[in-house]
């Protein structure tokens, strides 16, 4: 499905507002900015009715919160049944016959699909960085991301997750699918020379640390890692990596994760670089970052 920029703009702005606001538990608030201006943000149904019923199970509103989720579900919404069953907001909702009706119509309804990678070569490419969006995003948000490679000599290939947690909501959560994934784009790549590099963020970073690590599903000279949401590292890294750099912001609240794994990350050549007062994004002036390490 192909959408206007400025539409992706206001869902991605609109779950920013609304994130910030569960965060200081202003559930009352994040429910109004919810409902007041999602007007027009329709493909993202199953996503936005999947917020604002964790915002009213939250404040004790589980019958209210299931209703939500219900009406949604007879438009057509759909999640991966376990992304509503482990999600910890909707506690009060497990167990009860509509919420496991509503699991089992979702599971029925899922579906994986394989989207093109998006390609971008400058002139006389002196190398390629194969980048990997975060969860919840696609490869134009990585294009976006990543773009300043192309600067420094870099082709730049995004590639989308062909796993949909929902409609819109695509992730990296399975090590083989990844790979498959990477596997398509790097098939499809013109004839470029020079090396690749292995580039991510988040749950995307994570994907390709696990690419870089693994050399599954081809060797790569290098890894770029913008706060990887990390889980099980392999023993020893399949080759040398160079760069091998993770950045991770300070305010980040997935720096605790790096830091419990930075032994094995330097074990394996990776530089961890902390970037002071950054959260859970790409910071400002990215590509200077890059520039010091490409």
């Amino acid at each position: 499905m192909l959408l206007a920029v400025d539409l992706v703009t206001r869902y991605d702005e609109l779950s920013d507002r609304v994130y910030a606001l569960y965060e200081v538990e202003a559930y009352d608030e994040a429910l109004e900015v919810l409902r007041t201006e999602s007007t027009g943000l329709e493909p993202w149904r199953a996503e936005l009715a999947q917020v604002e019923a964790c915002l009213l199970a939250v404040r004790g509103d589980a019958d209210e919160a299931l209703r939500v989720l219900r009406e949604a579900s007879a438009d057509g919404a759909w999640w991966a049944p376990e992304v509503l069953a482990d999600d910890d907001d909707l506690e009060a909702l497990r167990g009860r016959p509509e919420f496991e009706e509503l699991l089992a119509v979702s599971g029925s309804r899922a579906a994986d699909d394989v989207v093109p990678a998006l390609v971008d070569v400058p002139d006389r490419p002196r190398g390629v960085v194969v980048a990997l969006h975060g969860a919840g995003q696609t490869a134009a948000h990585a294009r976006a991301d990543w773009s300043a490679v192309l600067d420094h000599g870099y082709a730049l290939v995004c590639v989308e997750s062909s796993r949909r947690m929902s409609p819109m909501y695509r992730t990296w959560p399975d090590r083989a699918q990844a790979a498959a994934d990477i596997a398509r784009a790097l098939v499809g790549l013109p004839d470029l020379d020079g090396p690749v590099l292995a580039a991510g963020f988040s749950a995307g970073g994570r994907a390709a640390l696990d690419w870089a690590l693994t050399a599954t599903p081809a060797p790569v000279s290098g890894v770029l890692a913008l706060a990887p949401a990390l889980r099980e590292l392999p023993d020893a890294a399949a080759n040398p990596l160079s760069p091998a750099t993770i950045w991770i912001g300070t305010g980040d609240d997935l720096r605790e994760v790096v830091d419990e794994k930075a032994a094995a990350l330097t074990a394996f050549g990776c530089t961890i670089a902390p970037i002071p007062g950054l959260g859970h994004a790409f910071p400002d002036r990215f590509g200077e970052l890059l520039a010091d390490v490409l």
